[in-house]
C-alpha cells in the first residue's frame, strides 16, 4: 500500500470485482474525509451532493449494461421504407419533457442559437465571443468550458446529456453548478425504465436527488417521444434504428431539439458528412477537443458507420441528414464551414 491516507477498509461491496470495490471504497471515503470538514458550508454540501452523485450513479451504471439494451431495442419501427421528411416546425411532439421537479414546462425558445459540438474542430477557432453573443447555446454532455473559453465561450442556455454520460457529467457537478449564468435548462436522454418518471426510474431519482439545490431547470425525455425520436430516425433515413444495430447518438437528440426551440441555429466544429473520405479528412484530430489523447475523430465516425456487430451511432449517417435538414431549418455550419 502506498504513502498517504488509508482507505476506509469495505466490509462489504456490491461487486466481486476488486477494482470496483476499491472504487467503492475510495469514494465511500470521501464522503467522511476531513477535506470535507475543512470546506466552508457552501462547499461541503457541493462536495457531498458530488459524491453522492457518483457514488449512486457507479451502482447504477455498473448493474444495468444489459437493461439498458433491453429497453433501449425495444423501440421497434417497421424496416426497409424509403426514406421521407418531416416537418419538425409542425411536428405535434415538440412537448413530451418531463420535470425533474415540480410543473415546469419547457418552454425556452430563442431567435438564435450556437450549437458547440464536442468535436475539435472548435479548437483554434477563436469564436468564444462570437458564441457568447448568440442569444442561446447549447452544449452536449460533459463538454467543458473551463480553459477553453476562447475557442467555445462561456455561457450555456441548454445542454443535452445522455444517460451514458451522468456519472462524468456528476464529476464536473461543482463547475457546472458554480458556472451556471441565469436558470440553464439541462434535459437528459436515456432509456425509460431508468429515466422516466412514470416508472420511477433509479437515474430518475437520482438526478431528481441532486439536483434538487441547483437553479439548473432540469428535464428528462418521456418513453412516448424517445420512440417519436426512433420513429424520426426510420423516416428520415430508412432504417430501422433496431434491426440496423444502431444507437441514436446525442448529437441527433440535440439537432433536432435545438430545431424545435430555435428559429435558427449556428452549428460550430461538425464536420460534414463526406469529411472522412476526403484526403483532407485524413487529418487526424480527437474525437472530442477536451480529451486531446482520446480516439481519432475520423476513425471513430467510420468505425461507428461499418460496424454491424453489436451497436453502433451512425454519425455520417445522422450528418447526412443534418445537411438537409440545413436547407429545411435555417442551419448554418462553420469551422468548417460547409
Amino acid at each position: 500500500m502506498g504513502v498517504g491516507p488509508q482507505e476506509e477498509p469495505v466490509t462489504w461491496c456490491p461487486w466481486s470485482d476488486t477494482m470496483k470495490c476499491k472504487q467503492y471504497g475510495r469514494l465511500k471515503s470521501a464522503l467522511s474525509s476531513p477535506l470535507c470538514e475543512r470546506q466552508g458550508r457552501q462547499s461541503h454540501g457541493m462536495v457531498i451532493l458530488a459524491a453522492a452523485f457518483i457514488l449512486t450513479s457507479l451502482l447504477i451504471f455498473c448493474g444495468s449494461n444489459n437493461v439498458i439494451e433491453e429497453v433501449y431495442s425495444n423501440f421497434h419501427v417497421a424496416i426497409n421504407n424509403a426514406p421521407g421528411t418531416t416537418n419538425l416546425k409542425k411536428w405535434p411532439w415538440k412537448g413530451g419533457y418531463v420535470p425533474v421537479h415540480g410543473n415546469k414546462n419547457m418552454s425556452l425558445h430563442c431567435h438564435h442559437c450556437a450549437l458547440v459540438t464536442s468535436s475539435s474542430h472548435v479548437l483554434g477557432t477563436g469564436a468564444g465571443a462570437e458564441i457568447d453573443r448568440t442569444q442561446c447555446v447549447i452544449r452536449m454532455n460533459d463538454a467543458p468550458t473551463l480553459g477553453f473559453e476562447a475557442d467555445v465561450g462561456n455561457r450555456t442556455s441548454l445542454r443535452v446529456i445522455a444517460h451514458s454520460s451522468v456519472l462524468r457529467v456528476a464529476r464536473k457537478m461543482p463547475e457546472f453548478l458554480h458556472r451556471a449564468v441565469g436558470n440553464p435548462v439541462v434535459i437528459f436522454w436515456g432509456p425509460p425504465n431508468k429515466m422516466g418518471k412514470e416508472a420511477n426510474g433509479s437515474l430518475f431519482r437520482l438526478i431528481q436527488r441532486v439536483m434538487a439545490y441547483s437553479k439548473l431547470s432540469c428535464f428528462t425525455i418521456a418513453a412516448s417521444k424517445m420512440r417519436r425520436f426512433d420513429n424520426l430516425f426510420h423516416t428520415e433515413t430508412g432504417l430501422d434504428r433496431q434491426k440496423s444495430h444502431s444507437w441514436l447518438s446525442t448529437g441527433w437528440f440535440t439537432m433536432v431539439i435545438a430545431i424545435e426551440i430555435c428559429d435558427s441555429i449556428t452549428v460550430y466544429g461538425m464536420v460534414p458528412p463526406n469529411h472522412c473520405g476526403q484526403p483532407k479528412g485524413a487529418q487526424k484530430v480527437p474525437y472530442h477537443y477536451y480529451k486531446p489523447r482520446g480516439p481519432d475523430e475520423c476513425v471513430t465516425y467510420t468505425q461507428h458507420e461499418s460496424s454491424r456487430r453489436g451497436n453502433h451511432h451512425r454519425f455520417i449517417t445522422e450528418k447526412q441528414v443534418f445537411a438537409r435538414w440545413a436547407k429545411q431549418y435555417n442551419v448554418t455550419f462553420v469551422h468548417p464551414s460547409w
